[in-house]
C-alpha cells in the first residue's frame, strides 16, 4: 500500500513526537501550559495559521503546554495533555498539500500509539496517545468540536 501525503507528513511525524515528548519528566514541552495564551499566540504566528488548544478538562486532561516542530517540508505544533493518573495525549498540528480533503476522522497505529487524524481545511490535526481506540475517538470528537 503506498503511503500518501497525510501518512508521511502527519501520521509519523506525529506519532513519533509523541513517542519522543510523551515520557519527557522534565522537558515535555517547550513552553508550559500555564502560559496558554504566549503559547497559542507564539505557535499561531509561527504557523501562520490560527491555532488553538483545545480545553480538555472536562475528561480529565490538563494542558500540559506545548512546542514548535519540524516537520517534513513545514512546521508543526504539539500541544500535550495530561491525565490524572499520568497518561498523555498530544495534538499534532500543521498545514499540508491535502486542501480541504475533508474531516472524517481516521485512525492508525503507529509506533505503539494510537493515531486519530482528520483534516480541516488545509490544517491537518493528528491526536496521539496510548488509550483504547474508543477514548481516542472521544477525545479527537472533543478536539474537532472546539477547533472546527
Amino acid at each position: 500500500v503506498a503511503e500518501g501525503p497525510m501518512e508521511r507528513d502527519l501520521v509519523r511525524p506525529a506519532a513519533f513526537a509523541h513517542t519522543v515528548y510523551a515520557p519527557e519528566v522534565r522537558h515535555p514541552v517547550e513552553v508550559p501550559g500555564e502560559q496558554e495564551a504566549h503559547l497559542v499566540a507564539w505557535l499561531s504566528k509561527r504557523l501562520h495559521s490560527d491555532v488553538r488548544a483545545p480545553n480538555l478538562s472536562e475528561r480529565g486532561f490538563a494542558l500540559v503546554g506545548g512546542r514548535l516542530l519540524p516537520s517534513t517540508d513545514r512546521m508543526a505544533a504539539q500541544f500535550m495533555y495530561e491525565r490524572g493518573d499520568g497518561r498523555r495525549v498530544t495534538l499534532y498540528l500543521r498545514r499540508g498539500p491535502w486542501n480541504d480533503e475533508g474531516t472524517s476522522f481516521r485512525y492508525a497505529h503507529q509506533d505503539g500509539v494510537g493515531v486519530f487524524y482528520w483534516i480541516d481545511g488545509s490544517m491537518g490535526h493528528a491526536l496521539v496517545g496510548e488509550l483504547s481506540r474508543a477514548e481516542l475517538l472521544s477525545l479527537s470528537q472533543a478536539v474537532y468540536e472546539q477547533t472546527h
